[in-house]
Order: structure tokens, then sequence, then C-alpha cells
């Protein structure tokens, strides 16, 4: 239980293509989640085993990695999963923690949008030099220019809740 909700609150059930977005997600990450760890064991045995490691599977891992931290972001973003410090909320009236809540979403949307600028700007300069990874060489850029458009979106979406109409 939150400690922002009383012990008879009950937060209104979500939409339901939230709950089949939900769904998606957590499959396709469960998906990545299981393919990173096939890999790395099967890393693992042919190189431990056989004396033969898999060509490029560290690569793989990583880009798997960071897909699937940044796919995360905005839902972190949609559920307020981020961590947190509730130091003051409790000595706050409630019309001040819905006020203080607005202004953290406005400074997480500026603070996002001014990442998505920097590492837009940075994969436009892979993509210009055409950086792949090392052994598998896969190109670059279309992951960075991902990020970037992750940070946005998380970005919209604190910006969407620094406006948006808080229930109660």
């Amino acid at each position: 239980m939150s400690p922002q909700h009383g012990a008879g609150d009950e937060a209104p059930a979500p939409p339901a293509w939230e709950r089949h977005a939900d769904a998606v997600l957590g499959i396709a990450a469960s998906a990545i989640l299981f393919s990173m760890m096939t890999l790395t064991f099967v890393d693992v045995v042919l190189r431990y085993v056989f004396s033969r490691p898999l060509r490029g599977g560290f690569e793989v891992t990583e880009l798997m990695l960071l897909v699937l931290i940044f796919a995360g972001l905005p839902l972190v973003s949609h559920a307020d999963e981020h961590v947190t410090m509730d130091l003051i909320d409790r000595m706050l009236t409630a019309k001040a923690r819905a006020m203080l809540s607005r202004v953290v979403h406005l400074i997480c949307a500026v603070v996002f949008f001014g990442l998505t600028w920097l590492i837009w700007i940075k994969a436009g300069k892979i993509a210009g030099y055409g950086d792949t990874t090392d052994v598998l060489r896969i190109v670059v850029g279309p992951f960075v220019y991902f990020m970037a458009a992750m940070i946005g979106l998380s970005g919209l979406i604190h910006l969407f809740k620094s406006f948006a109409r808080v229930p109660g």
C-alpha cells in the first residue's frame, strides 16, 4: 500500500488498453530476459566446456540490455515507480503534496527533454560515423536513436502527469 493512500482508498482500475500494453510489454521483456539468459548460458558452456566462446555474444547481450532498460523507462514513468524519497510528504497537506507532485513531474519532463536532445545529437554523430560493434558489425546508431526516443517518451509522460487532473 502506498503511503499516499489510506486504508480504505483503492486506486481505480486502469483502462483496458493500459492492461493490454502492460501485458505485451511484460511478455516482450520476459522474452528479452530469457534470450539474454540463454545466450549467456550457451556462451559459458561453449567457453568453458569446448573452449569456443560464442562469437559476438557479449555484444548482443549488451544491445539486448540496452533495449530492455530503455524500453522499460516509459513504463516506470507511467506507473510512477521511479525511486522516490518521502521525507517531507507527511508534513504536507494533500493539496501541497499534489502540487509538489506536479512540480516534480514538470522538472522530470524538462530533464528528460534535455537528455533527449543531447542523446539525439549524439545519435546523429554516431550514425554519421557509421559506428558498429567490434565483432558482429551491428550498426549502433539505431540503438542510440531508440534510447533518445524512449527518454523523450518518458518526458512526454511526465509532462502529461504534470498537467493531468489528479483523481480524488
